[in-house]
């Protein structure tokens, strides 16, 4: 089971089964598990990432006022 853990650490761990997986010296039971935790360590960054994004959606402009943010450039 796969437990709240930063973004780094669920990474790092992603890329730790990626590499046991890869390697394909690990048996079929296992690769399953490995398989699923890496499937649910991949949906915890997703949720991660996607909740920075929102936050990065607005920022604060000059007055103190919150706004969208664009990449687009001011004209």
């Amino acid at each position: 089971m796969v437990k709240t853990q930063s973004f780094e650490q669920s990474l790092q761990a992603l890329e730790q089964i990626v590499k046991q997986l890869e390697q394909g010296e690990v048996e079929l039971e296992q690769s399953i598990a490995l398989f699923q935790e890496g499937m649910l360590l991949a949906q915890q960054c997703n949720k991660k990432l996607a909740a920075v994004e929102e936050q990065m959606a607005t920022l604060v402009d000059e007055n103190g006022q919150l706004k969208p943010f664009s990449l687009e450039a001011d004209e």
